[in-house]
């Protein structure tokens, strides 16, 4: 009896051992990562080539219909970056949104007819997220709209820019299983070298107590001028950039992992690099 329990607690003990090996090989290359999305790209030509210059994968997220989106889309994707539809929507200090914003007046057929149409408006799109929204982003209705016609396109992510800190979007993006994340932190609030370093600083402190972090900013020269120097030196800090579509799958895989339930795993799961 004893020779049998032994052998039983050898075979456990093997188990938590080869689950531990396997838990430490799948989470090896998760570092804390960032992902960055430069905003309205579409506007202005230069600003925007310079833009896609920035080393690595940044993400670039368009305005519909305007005049240079498409252009700039297609150099976006042939240079291997990430591209993005940056949807206006009804802002609650009325800011002029410019072509194909959503309206909290629209019916239903007018608003899904108006997100698609700028869906198809800028060449490969994977995501998108709010410009402005923040009397839309409020909604749960008009965010349902809008998720339902994304669940008809399943490749699409959203990411809620949090312009309000009274949005809903991400909530029912979750509700309706929309692929999703947030916003983080604004980059260029401020347009002042110091000020863009200081809230990259916040940036990365952030993805690195939390695992991963999101931040937008915009082509201006000087977040373009700053950005490259943050990210010519971004792997000496241990944290890697990614796309934001792979930063939603990390997040993702990590929800989901369990809790270990023995010591030796809690080892191998604390041991992430």
């Amino acid at each position: 009896m004893s020779i049998h329990l032994q052998r039983g607690g050898a075979k456990r003990h093997l188990l938590l051992l080869v689950l531990a090996i396997v838990c430490r090989i799948a989470m090896a290359d998760e570092r804390p990562a960032l992902a960055i999305i430069i905003d309205d790209m579409g506007n202005h030509q230069a600003q925007g080539m310079a833009a896609l210059m920035l080393p690595g994968a940044v993400t670039y997220a368009f305005l519909p219909h305007t005049p240079y989106a498409v252009q700039l889309a297609e150099r976006a994707h042939a240079l291997g970056k990430e591209v993005m539809l940056h949807l206006p929507m009804d802002a609650a200090e009325g800011n002029t949104l410019g072509p194909g914003a959503l309206r909290l007046y629209m019916s239903e057929a007018e608003f899904r007819q108006t997100l698609i149409d700028n869906l198809a408006a800028v060449p490969h799109v994977v995501g998108l997220n709010n410009h402005m929204g923040s009397l839309l982003t409020q909604h749960p209705g008009a965010m349902a709209w809008m998720m339902e016609t994304l669940l008809e396109r399943p490749r699409y992510y959203f990411v809620d820019s949090r312009t309000t800190r009274d949005t809903v979007a991400q909530l029912v993006a979750s509700e309706y299983g929309i692929r999703n994340t947030r916003r983080d932190v604004f980059l260029d609030n401020e347009i002042e070298t110091e000020a863009i370093e200081q809230q990259l600083m916040l940036l990365l402190q952030r993805a690195q107590e939390r695992g991963s972090a999101v931040g937008i900013g915009h082509p201006y020269p000087q977040t373009v001028l700053v950005l490259q120097r943050f990210l010519d030196n971004l792997n000496s800090s241990g944290v890697q950039l990614i796309t934001t579509s792979a930063l939603i799958d990390l997040q993702q895989r990590r929800r989901r992992w369990p809790e270990p339930s023995s010591p030796l795993l809690k080892v191998a799961k604390s041991s992430k690099p």
